[in-house]
């Protein structure tokens, strides 16, 4: 058993890591709050963009938008995959790496990824699949300049030939205790009837477009730009699910952390109760050694 020293220090560890958990819950919650509201702001914009992105796809064009063709034969696949720095979130991070090459290993097609967020990277690289690139260190929340690479990587890697499948697998932030898992198609652009009839639900009145200078042109500028706002809300969504991931770790730990507490003082109470115990028994036999000695 430890001494009562050794329970001690165990007792002021336990109550300092405490307070980092509990300091670290409240940051969390601060985050996602912020990353809540950055989402928030970018869906009006994401949102009209798409109510225009279908309406140019219903003109009679002579061909449609490279971003927007189907493959006859799909060779090669990239995923990209979001994922956060820092740990202390729970199976936030393992989950989503097992659920994407989960749904990827019935493919026949080589995949290919690229990892937004260390932990990410590490877990795809111990999984030992192809990893074409990586992000990390992005902002919490971040801006849309910060995302523009990694939507230009996607579109020329797709627009030159190398792959015929892009898809995206992020958390979707519903609530503090609930996010949902999430793969989609990004290239191809897939404008499916579901898409159209929410979009124009959101969208309010049907409006009439006049586009300047063509709609050809204007493809070729909405087209790779949707694409970053796409990658752009996916990765504000991915951080608010870690904050919230983390907050409810931390919390978990926290609640952890005081109910060894409880054990730990009543462990040391008890210790310290039979010490001092012992010592009156100590004392009471050499007061009567030393009495039956000098009676004798």
């Amino acid at each position: 058993m430890a001494s009562i020293r050794e329970m001690r220090l165990r007792i002021r560890s336990v109550k300092n890591l405490s307070q980092v958990t509990r300091a670290l819950e409240t940051v969390s919650a601060s985050k996602v709050r912020r990353a809540m509201q950055a989402e928030a702001a970018s869906k009006p914009y994401s949102q009209k963009a798409w109510k225009v992105l279908m309406h140019l796809e219903r003109q009679p064009l002579q061909n449609l938008h490279p971003l927007l063709t189907e493959r006859d034969v799909v060779k090669k696949v990239l995923v990209l995959m979001v994922a956060s720095d820092r740990g202390l979130a729970g199976a936030y991070n393992v989950n989503i790496v097992r659920h994407t090459l989960h749904h990827f290993d019935s493919f026949e097609a080589p995949i290919s990824y690229v990892a937004i967020g260390r932990k990410g990277r590490d877990l795809l690289i111990r999984q030992q699949v192809k990893l074409m690139a990586e992000f990390s260190n992005l902002p919490s929340p971040l801006s849309f300049l910060d995302v523009s690479p990694i939507g230009r990587l996607l579109v020329n890697e797709f627009l030159s030939g190398n792959v015929d499948q892009v898809y995206m697998a992020y958390t979707r932030f519903q609530n503090m205790l609930k996010q949902d898992l999430i793969i989609q198609q990004l290239l191809p652009v897939e404008l499916t009837p579901e898409d159209r009839e929410k979009a124009e639900h959101n969208a309010g009145p049907r409006a009439t477009f006049t586009y300047e200078p063509d709609s050809s042109e204007l493809l070729n500028q909405i087209v790779p730009r949707f694409i970053s706002v796409q990658i752009y809300q996916a990765i504000l969504s991915s951080q608010a699910s870690e904050h919230a991931a983390r907050m409810v770790a931390m919390r978990n730990a926290s609640d952890n952390a005081l109910d060894l507490l409880d054990v730990l003082r009543m462990d040391y109470n008890q210790a310290r109760q039979n010490a001092i115990t012992n010592d009156m028994l100590d004392i009471a036999g050499g007061a009567e050694a030393l009495s039956a000695t000098m009676k004798s």
